[in-house]
């Protein structure tokens, strides 16, 4: 077994993700079980993963898993608490609509770091990066490798992402945010245009060129999420402007759009 390290800037940034699928895959090239963990010497609660669930379904993603594991110390997700008659338990998940009316609580277990609420959530950023789920009890682990029927399968919900796609709707924290109009939703939903800066009628935060935002409407409802093309102190003098009027007033240079759309990923 190897113990490898990762922190958020290797899912995020370009270079580092590749370094760390490298890494990774020739461990297991050599015969070496990774044992992943974030490295908490550099980590923080603002640049942290959050918790282990998470950084699990991220790194099925970074190895190209056929499959992702979660265990806890319930056998399987019920329809409500396990301890309350009645509870059913849900053999198999095909989409988020077999969660309504699934009732999740629970801080923590005695076996992990999430509990229920954050091992649903990993298991909705894996199956939607087109890795197969299994959540499932630590006793039940080796009737979960021998195929039997224990806890509960989640499926793919889409085909494996981009990378860069992944990292920004899951790995990036926001630097800050994008207030946009009803039509620059429309145009981001319906056609997956970029973000121009006609549409955008406030900034939020401080950020760079390059930084991972958010982009939300008016009500403060995420949209999607994107590498910006300017940082916030150049942004407010664009905002409701076409880049044509950009272009007379600022030069060529400057008419472009804020979010390109392969830098942008719906939310």
């Amino acid at each position: 077994m190897g113990q490898v390290l990762l922190t958020v800037d290797d899912l995020i940034r370009r270079m580092n993700y590749g370094n760390a699928r490298r890494a990774v895959g020739r461990l297991l090239h050599l015969g070496v079980v990774p044992v992943v963990n974030e490295n908490d010497a550099v980590a923080t609660d603002e640049i942290g993963f959050g918790d282990n669930d998470r950084l699990a379904a991220l790194v099925a993603h970074l190895t190209h898993a056929d499959a992702l594991v979660l265990l806890t110390d319930v056998d399987a997700l019920y329809d409500g608490p396990p301890s309350e008659p009645g509870s059913t338990r849900l053999q198999v998940v095909r989409g988020q609509e077999d969660l309504v009316g699934v009732r999740l609580g629970g801080t923590g277990s005695r076996v992990g770091t999430g509990g229920m609420v954050t091992k649903v959530e990993a298991a909705r950023i894996a199956t939607g990066a087109g890795v197969t789920t299994l959540l499932t009890s630590a006793s039940s682990i080796t009737d979960a490798l021998n195929g039997r029927d224990v806890g509960t399968v989640f499926l793919p919900t889409a085909p494996r992402p981009a990378s860069r796609n992944l990292w920004l709707a899951h790995a990036s924290e926001p630097d800050g945010r994008l207030v946009v109009d009803d039509g620059a939703v429309r145009a981001l939903r319906g056609r997956h245009a970029s973000l121009l800066p006609a549409g955008i009628v406030r900034v939020e935060g401080s950020f760079d060129q390059g930084s991972p935002v958010e982009v939300v409407d008016r009500a403060g409802t995420g949209i999607a999420r994107g590498l910006v093309a300017y940082g916030s102190d150049e942004l407010p003098r664009l905002l409701g402007r076409s880049t044509t009027w950009i272009a007379d007033v600022f030069g060529e240079a400057y008419a472009k759009e804020i979010i390109h759309r392969d830098h942008l990923v719906l939310v």
